[in-house]
């Protein structure tokens, strides 16, 4: 019991997802509609407009006038970035391949790397 408590991992709901277009189907929206979480995916561009009263709605509405930016800063959208700047680093520094030319330079991304994967 001891160790499980100390092991265990706390996972926090998640509230929103934010992705591109690709995930704009209705099988990936009923999943997450399912769960609570609020998808924020741009529609495709020859989207139409789905049953009455669905949230994706409001997408098709501003992608059709001209308007998607606005909607994307509204929702929050441009977080997505963030995120995939945040994993793209992870697997840099996690990769076994260096990816700086200068040895010095190569011997700090090693340590940085040994260094994290220590604290896994």
């Amino acid at each position: 019991m001891k160790c499980y408590r100390r092991c265990s991992i706390r996972y926090r709901k998640i509230s929103q997802v934010s992705a591109d277009g690709a995930y704009d189907t209705k099988a990936c929206h009923q999943v997450l509609k399912k769960k609570g979480i609020k998808p924020t995916i741009p529609p495709r561009s020859n989207a139409g407009f789905w049953e009455n009263g669905h949230p994706r709605n409001e997408a098709v509405r501003a992608l059709k006038s001209g308007h998607l930016e606005e909607w994307k800063r509204a929702v929050g959208y441009h977080q997505r970035s963030l995120s995939e700047t945040g994993m793209y680093r992870y697997k840099k520094l996690l990769s076994p391949q260096l990816a700086l030319r200068d040895y010095d330079a190569q011997v700090g991304e090693a340590l940085a790397n040994v260094k994290a994967r220590t604290k896994l």
